[in-house]
């Protein structure tokens, strides 16, 4: 671990800047913590950075120092509408990677349209906890493989779920899916921990357009509607507009937008 603190220089009692644990630091000003940087690792395997400072001299000094001690390449997460925290992230020398639009979505029926919404006569909708886990593993695969070679990964929403390296179905138990009778052609996952957060829906190439994700959005959003939850919230790339398009069809609202920053 390296505690070698770094001055700057800011003031009379100037800001130290040390190392205080495995990819952790701190601002001492008096040994007063005036500033916190974080790096973690998230599940796709890439460096995430954050700094929580109230002055510019401060954050500037935490970038330095880590990022002259952390790998490259870098990233970090801002909301877009900060920015003061988007300036101090451009001075260290990051740029925007990509921007997610984040939704509310509605999960009454009745403002989502969705009532009488059924899957194709062929389609089954499997509900969460249900699933069969090799076929659910099955259709995961070739629904990120379809997507990997077309757009690419990195245009799904990003993925913060710890989950075990290589492994892509954190718990089996958040995932709805549609079944034919000898395969799933799509599935939903929907995480609850502050508020329903709808982290995927998608469907196998060769089974689009036919009212699959509409039919897989109804069952969702209509059980946590039984359940008391007014909205769920889902992130979407600025570039997918067919998914804008799918939640903004059913009076979904974009509250925010998220910039993806890398270095």
């Amino acid at each position: 671990m390296n505690t070698k603190p770094c001055t700057s220089g800011l003031s009379e009692n100037a800001v130290m800047i040390t190392r205080v644990a495995d990819r952790q630091w701190h601002a001492l000003d008096d040994d007063v913590v005036v500033g916190r940087g974080h790096a973690e690792h998230r599940p796709d395997g890439r460096l995430f950075v954050s700094i929580d400072a109230w002055h510019d001299a401060t954050f500037d000094r935490l970038a330095e120092a880590m990022l002259a001690q952390l790998p490259a390449p870098l990233y970090t997460v801002v909301d877009e509408a900060d920015v003061e925290l988007t300036a101090g992230w451009r001075r260290a020398g990051f740029r925007i990677r990509r921007r997610e639009w984040e939704y509310v979505v509605p999960t009454d029926p009745r403002v989502t349209g969705l009532e009488a919404v059924l899957p194709p006569s062929d389609v089954t909708i499997v509900p969460a906890g249900q699933a069969d886990e090799s076929l659910l593993r099955a259709v995961d695969r070739a629904i990120r493989d379809e997507v990997e070679v077309s757009v690419g990964w990195q245009s799904m929403p990003a993925e913060v779920i710890p989950r075990p390296e290589g492994d892509t179905i954190v718990d089996p138990s958040k995932y709805a899916v549609a079944a034919a009778p000898d395969r799933y052609l799509g599935l939903i996952r929907v995480v609850t921990v502050n508020r329903p957060r709808i982290g995927l829906v998608a469907v196998r190439a060769g089974e689009q357009r036919r009212g699959i994700a509409r039919a897989l959005l109804a069952h969702a959003l209509g059980t946590l509607h039984r359940s008391g939850f007014a909205a769920a919230w889902t992130e979407v790339h600025e570039s997918n507009q067919a998914a804008s398009a799918l939640f903004e069809g059913i009076g979904a609202r974009p509250m925010s937008s998220n910039l993806e920053l890398v270095r």
